[in-house]
């Protein structure tokens, strides 16, 4: 018999006091709030009557509970019903008919399922062992997801990525880019592999996943294959990339998209230079670093420059170095709108996706091979793109496509 690598927890049949505490707790929160989309939906009919001057649209009592499969385990959850009152064909009839967006019809399982069957995955999981580790997660009661289907909807998303790789890019315009890759060891293959990353902004403030794909140790040819197939799609050259220290993608970047501008992460660069000082200065020497993408100005934030290379280049001329090698794209934000900064400076956007997909991949085996690897990235990437947020004051967005100046976050007076 094949030696199973899952763990088994506490399942639903083992009463568990907490998990039993947090399945009430969230049922009750599922409750109300259906509650509350059933009642803002009668709110809105509320001056509807009929003849004898009744609401027309009211809540009638609920459907019958169904079970929802969630990562809590699962849930009973009840729809409430709205009644119609009068004639069906009467003009004061809602032009709407309700359906709870919470809760669609025919919903079986929370989308948080979707995301645990590439975790486990990435977990080092193989398919075999996938019904165990669900139940020992969900509870003896997870059904519908058993080694054949996890098969097909592996597949199914593996021909979804191959789709989503070669779709035109003709009609996507991309303000601002970031760039990252993320490594992966392969079970299967023994060695370790690099998943490139692009995130992008449209004009409307939009972020959206760009590019996924395979790399070579974030090497210059890898960077430049992906940048020319995105080119060669209709992808249109954004006005500023941001990533961090990878030669390979800006040596690429200068061959394809030349009139892009850089900007290089904060985060890592001050990762770098600490690395370069004895422990007992960071806190100082990161305040001061601070103190120079902080600066209201340009001017100001060269002037903290010139005092962090006083403070510290007679001793530590290789923190200096770090630093000095690359100000001119760690300063390239101040060219964008002001409202813009927090999220030029770094590659935060990305890294907040990427901090899952690392997180859940961290001190395993590693996934099976390289190909489902990177159609897993790609799922759990498409799962957080649904909960980012538009960048703030995105209406600058135009301006800056149109090539409207700035100077210190502020636009140019002619």
């Amino acid at each position: 018999m094949k030696k199973s690598n899952v763990v088994r927890l506490p399942t639903a049949s083992s009463f568990d006091p907490l998990s039993e505490a947090l399945r009430t707790g969230a049922r009750r929160m599922l409750a109300a709030a259906l509650l509350t989309e059933a009642d803002d939906y009668c709110r809105f009919y509320e001056d509807r009557r009929d003849d004898e001057g009744r609401r027309l649209v009211t809540r009638n009592g609920f459907s019958p509970s169904r079970e929802l499969q969630t990562g809590l385990g699962p849930i009973e959850v009840a729809k409430p019903k709205i009644r119609f009152r009068g004639d069906a064909e009467a003009s004061n009839r809602p032009e709407v008919a309700f359906s709870s967006q919470l809760l669609p019809p025919y919903l079986k399982r929370t989308k948080s399922i979707e995301e645990l069957i590439p975790w486990l995955y990435l977990r080092g999981i193989s398919t075999g062992d996938f019904p165990q580790a669900l139940q020992a997660l969900l509870g003896e009661d997870a059904k519908g997801l058993s080694a054949t289907n996890i098969v097909r909807l592996k597949q199914a998303w593996s021909d979804e990525y191959e789709g989503w790789d070669k779709r035109s890019l003709a009609d996507n315009e991309y303000v601002y880019i970031w760039v990252d890759g993320i490594y992966f060891n392969i079970r299967l293959e023994g060695e370790r592999q690099c998943i490139l990353v692009i995130m992008g902004v449209n004009a409307d403030g939009v972020k959206e996943l760009i590019a996924v794909r395979d790399g070579v140790r974030e090497s210059e040819l890898s960077w430049k294959e992906l940048l020319l197939s995105l080119r060669d799609r209709g992808m249109q050259a954004p006005k500023l990339a941001v990533g961090d220290g990878a030669l390979g993608f800006w040596k690429a970047l200068d061959g394809i998209f030349p009139m892009t501008k850089r900007q290089r992460c904060w985060v890592h660069k001050t990762k770098n230079i600490l690395n370069k000082l004895p422990k007992s200065l960071h806190k100082q020497a990161k305040a001061a670093l601070a103190e120079i993408y902080t600066a209201a100005t340009e001017e100001q934030a060269q002037k903290a420059v010139q005092r962090f290379y006083q403070t510290y280049g007679a001793k530590y001329h290789r923190a200096v170095d770090c630093l000095k090698g690359s100000i001119e794209e760690l300063l390239a934000f101040y060219a964008f709108p002001a409202e813009h900064w927090s999220s030029l400076r770094t590659t935060n956007p990305i890294e907040s996706s990427f901090a899952t997909v690392r997180l859940r991949t961290k001190r395993t085996k590693g996934s099976g091979s390289a190909s489902a690897c990177l159609s897993m990235v790609f799922r759990l990437l498409q799962c957080a793109q649904k909960r980012w947020h538009r960048l703030r004051s995105y209406h600058l967005l135009v301006e800056v496509k149109e090539g409207v100046e700035f100077k210190d976050g502020l636009r140019k007076v002619a």
